[in-house]
């Protein structure tokens, strides 16, 4: 069974005279590491306010069709029985820290669901450990950095070992240097703990490599949805505004100037090696 799944799923927010987005019919299974992009205003953030039921529940609206995620239909369960299952990552992760300390933001979600106090120590010292963020768990949250709040947030959600992980953006405020190290943990929490991964995402020089999936939206739909291999040689990529990864650029250029790699490159690495192996089978 996918762990989220969705059936002719439409959404119009209150008052709205138009859907959000219309007709979405997706499978994710589990362990996938998705990549959701496309235009501002395409519905990217409304399709993931669905995964934790915060659409319907919290934002209202008329909400047609069907979406399973973890076995439960979103319909019939609160947010709070669906934050077992699934993380929501915002954009700015000020969003999601308020506490006095970073150890105490981590901990709210467990408080909430009533763990006993040395589970949710050792969840809390876990999650903390897992990102990068456990010297930082004394500190006050307006003490960090961009990248280290962005931290903490995924800590604040791993901590209640949800089967995905939704992020929205999570790189939006960060540095390239920062944005890389989130996504860097972001993709070892997806390969060691085979948690799914939904990353919301523009800037694909950085995220494209991690993915093994990539969905394209425009205008409330799904247009494209494959291996990113295959997906950003697309012309619809392009056409709908997503800025494919500049490695797929120079792949493109390479093969009309008739020098063909074995495959698309998705990071700087791999481009190299692919260069390298055809310059040398060239010599050869």
């Amino acid at each position: 069974m996918p762990i989220i799944e969705t059936r002719d799923l439409t959404y119009t927010y209150p008052y709205a005279n138009s859907p959000a987005f219309k007709n979405i019919n997706l499978k994710v299974e589990k362990g996938e590491f998705v990549l959701l992009t496309g235009p501002s205003g395409c519905g990217k953030t409304t399709l993931c306010r669905c995964f934790n039921g915060l659409i319907p529940h919290f934002y209202g609206g008329n909400l047609e069709g069907e979406i399973f995620v973890a076995g439960l239909k979103t319909t019939e369960h609160a947010i709070y029985e669906l934050a077992q299952h699934v993380g929501l990552v915002f954009q700015n992760p000020e969003n999601q820290l308020f506490a006095l300390t970073v150890e105490r933001d981590v901990a709210f979600g467990l408080e909430n669901l009533g763990l006993p106090r040395d589970e949710i120590q050792r969840r809390v010292d876990w999650a903390l450990k897992v990102t990068g963020t456990y010297a930082l768990r004394n500190k006050a949250p307006f003490e960090l950095s961009g990248g280290q709040k962005q931290r903490v947030a995924i800590a604040s959600v791993l901590a209640m070992q949800p089967e995905v992980i939704v992020l929205d953006e999570p790189t939006s405020f960060l540095d390239p240097l920062s944005a890389k190290n989130i996504l860097e943990v972001i993709n070892q929490l997806n390969k060691n703990l085979k948690i799914t991964i939904i990353l919301v995402e523009h800037r694909l020089d950085l995220a494209a490599r991690y993915a093994n999936r990539v969905m394209v939206m425009n205008e409330g739909r799904i247009i494209l949805d494959g291996d990113p291999r295959k997906i950003f040689l697309e012309d619809e990529t392009t056409l709908v505004g997503v800025g494919i990864p500049k490695v797929v650029k120079l792949y493109m250029l390479l093969n009309r100037a008739g020098i063909h790699l074995d495959r698309v490159p998705l990071s700087p690495e791999e481009a190299s090696e692919e260069i390298m192996e055809a310059l040398t089978l060239d010599k050869g």
